[in-house]
């Protein structure tokens, strides 16, 4: 687990409730919200084992509030309980990974279009200048930065649809298959990733939102799909 004392100074999800700067955060909360970074983020691998010490040393924080974010992480699916008092970094399979395509291209795509019937231009040119960020990052090969950009574009967009139980869920979901993802990333390496994201950003400008849910739903398709190849081949070594 990397070191990852005092966090990020702003921790970006899919509902607005969620932007809140973390200074403001009570430890318990700021704690919940670093380890479900690492997750997210896949700095913590599949498989990896999650102690209660180990992310006390690996964050700075007291034992209180790590057991508290490890039992809420744990409650939404995030880490994985497997007896023994043993808790893990949940490993994906090919049949949950068509469970989370079928969910995400059906929750995702509506939020594009409620995102989109609510955008402003002040939304577009944020959501413009998170996907130039992308870009950079796709053409550094920087895989950390595409992963964080990648979330926060879609993070940003899913909290413009004013949407709280949709985000909500499509927000979970992301946390189920995000360390996957790295693993994913790391072999087929940022050039190859799907971004469907210009398409959807021409869309909105027009105010087709049928378009822009289109090329979202193209866009979680084709990531999950590589996803799934990924871990077919994994079982078939």
């Amino acid at each position: 687990m990397s070191k990852a004392k005092g966090g990020s100074a702003d921790i970006v999800s899919f509902t607005p409730d969620m932007k809140a700067g973390t200074r403001e955060l009570p430890a318990h909360e700021l704690i919940y919200r670093q380890l479900r970074e690492l997750i997210l983020f896949g700095e913590m691998r599949p498989g990896e084992a999650v102690t209660i010490q180990g992310v006390c040393d690996s964050l700075g924080a007291g034992m209180t509030p790590v057991r508290e974010a490890i039992r809420r992480l744990t409650a939404e699916g995030a880490l994985e309980f497997m007896g023994n008092r043993r808790v893990v970094v949940p490993e994906l399979t090919v049949d949950s990974v068509n469970e989370l395509i079928f969910a995400r291209q059906a929750i995702e795509p509506q939020l594009v279009v409620r995102a989109t019937e609510r955008m402003t231009d002040d939304g577009l040119a944020e959501l413009s200048a998170i996907d130039a960020e992308l870009d950079a990052a796709i053409a550094a090969g920087d895989l950390q930065s595409y992963l964080k950009q990648n979330y926060r574009f879609h993070a940003r967009l899913y909290a413009m649809a004013e949407a709280p139980i949709l985000a909500a869920v499509a927000d979970g979901l992301w946390l189920r298959f995000g360390p996957s993802l790295r693993v994913v990333c790391g072999r087929v390496g940022t050039q190859n990733l799907p971004d469907q994201h210009h398409e959807a950003l021409a869309a909105m400008r027009v105010g087709d939102a049928g378009a822009a849910a289109k090329a979202m739903r193209e866009d979680v398709i084709q990531g999950m799909e590589q996803v799934r190849r990924v871990l077919s081949t994994q079982r078939s070594d």
